[in-house]
């Protein structure tokens, strides 16, 4: 069992308000297998995301934003789970291709604007830059692309507003069963399924031969 992450040092908590060119120049740490900057993210994570932190499986990469030399938010990115129905009737492939092609998708499984940064449109902002940054450090770490982005949004608590202004689409729900049911019964919350498209031609990418 693994202890649950906190926060080693104290954190700036005055609040960070303004326009989005007020907490600028924005910066994109990769912070995975960095040490104490890694420990940040995930005690930010765990006191401050109403998930909590959970220790990612498989291929995944964290960042920490930071505007003006302070946090402002946190991204994770992991390995996209095996079967998820609306992405998969959005995408079009076989379960077949997609057992061979899953690897090409990374799933958004944690976002965190801190409590004390209130920016208009920094959310969004943040969505179409962590897309373009993401690419190229998943090849480099990796050794392999990845050609489509996808997320959860638990409704009713959220609207998931700030994907659909960075262009994120809605493929669908999931069924509220969860991976694990034997009773073919709810389970679970229902939420939404988003995607975002890194290439235009992401669905060739992913139902091609790609390996």
């Amino acid at each position: 069992a693994r202890a649950r992450p906190v926060l080693e040092a104290a954190i700036d908590t005055s609040p960070i308000e303004g326009r989005l060119r007020d907490v600028c120049p924005l910066e994109f740490r990769q912070v995975r297998r960095t040490g104490q900057e890694e420990r940040l993210f995930n005690g930010l994570v765990e006191t401050y995301h109403y998930l909590g932190y959970t220790q990612p499986v498989g291929e995944h990469l964290k960042y920490v934003v930071y505007g003006n030399g302070r946090p402002v938010a946190c991204f994770a990115f992991s390995s996209a789970p095996r079967h998820l129905g609306a992405r998969d009737r959005y995408i079009g492939w076989t379960p077949e291709v997609r057992r061979r092609n899953i690897h090409l998708i990374a799933y958004n499984s944690r976002y965190l604007i801190l409590p004390w940064v209130r920016v208009k449109y920094l959310a969004s902002h943040l969505l179409s830059r962590v897309a373009q940054i993401l690419p190229a450090d998943w090849a480099r770490i990796y050794g392999h692309p990845v050609y489509f982005l996808e997320t959860f949004v638990n409704v009713p608590r959220y609207r998931g507003t700030c994907y659909r202004a960075a262009n994120w689409v809605l493929m669908g729900k999931t069924t509220g069963r969860g991976k694990a049911d034997l009773l073919h019964r709810p389970n679970r919350p229902v939420k939404e399924v988003l995607g975002y498209p890194l290439v235009k031609e992401f669905r060739e990418m992913l139902v091609g031969e790609a390996s």
